[in-house]
């Protein structure tokens, strides 16, 4: 899948990976898609929850090795 941006947060807990996600999904232009690397198994629930919550929409997700990976794309 092509992203706009990629944003890595491997190695950071909750609330840093949202938080950091939402300051990058501030500077893309409505439609783009942000490519997120998180480690943190939490974010399993907390992006999805997020995303929802701010409008945007995971368009896939993938688990490649300890690496989770969000789409998203903005609202």
């Amino acid at each position: 899948m092509n992203s706009t941006k990629v944003l890595d947060v491997k190695g950071m807990s909750c609330p840093m990976p949202i938080v950091r996600t939402k300051k990058e999904m501030d500077t893309l232009n409505t439609g783009e898609i942000l490519e997120v690397h998180v480690t943190d198994k939490g974010a399993l629930a907390d992006m999805p929850a997020w995303a929802n919550a701010a409008g945007h929409t995971i368009v896939d997700q993938e688990e490649d090795a300890e690496v989770l990976k969000f789409f998203i794309k903005k609202a």
